[in-house]
């Protein structure tokens, strides 16, 4: 019997009692009421970002099912799912981590009471998402410059508005990368257990995104990252 949508998923062993949690968000489509049951490359896209965080003492990760594979413009049924299932979990310290609708689910969620942070990865941003929500939380943005998919320049624009109402707002451009995460998969993993790590407490803050947080802006919205530069 199917279970029931939407739901989280728990990777590996989540701790009885978590320090924290990290909810991770994949991908989908502008527009569809496909049920969010069939597994696509999009989820399968976010489970190496999981898995490694999950190897962090005393921090639990969850996947997101989202009831429809599409965001489907107003009902934002991405956002809405997120937030409800926010609330089935532990009131501790919570980082959430979006690729491209994904992303933009995490940033709508952000203002839940228990998040701290939010890593969105190439989001999918059309200049009319708001960024109030976002007051005390650390924000992570990062984007391929070979990116078909989704706008970087709107998710430029986005950490612009987004450092009126906080300032720990990060930017990095990972050069040689597109939509997928494919080239330079391990900087991407790397940045985001960095940033979740340190924003919820397992570690110290990395050096690399707290001095890109601390320039004035446009500075520390366009850090380089990887290979080809």
């Amino acid at each position: 019997m199917a279970q029931t949508l939407p739901r989280l998923e728990p990777v590996g062993a989540p701790p009885e009692r978590p320090r924290a949690v990290v909810v991770v968000a994949h991908g989908g489509r502008s527009t569809s009421r496909e049920s969010g049951e069939r597994r696509r490359l999009t989820y399968w896209r976010m489970v190496p970002f999981a898995l490694l965080l999950a190897r962090t003492a005393g921090l639990g990760v969850y996947l997101v099912r989202y009831r429809h594979r599409g965001w489907n413009g107003p009902a934002r049924d991405a956002a809405q799912d997120v937030t409800q299932l926010l609330t089935t979990l532990p009131e501790v310290p919570t980082a959430l981590v979006g690729h491209s609708m994904g992303g933009r689910a995490a940033l709508y969620s952000a203002a839940a009471p228990q998040v701290r942070a939010v890593a969105a990865l190439a989001p999918w941003l059309d200049g009319s998402d708001p960024v109030e929500q976002l007051a005390g939380r650390s924000l992570l943005i990062a984007h391929g410059d070979r990116e078909r998919m989704t706008d970087p320049r709107q998710s430029l624009a986005y950490a612009v508005r987004a450092r009126r109402v906080t300032d720990r707002v990060a930017r990095f451009t990972v050069h040689g990368d597109g939509h997928a995460m494919l080239r330079h998969a391990g900087e991407w993993h790397s940045l985001v257990a960095r940033f979740v790590r340190g924003e919820l407490g397992f570690e110290p803050e990395d050096p690399t995104i707290t001095n890109a947080m601390r320039q004035p802006t446009p500075g520390g919205l366009d850090v380089p990252l990887g290979a080809e530069r």
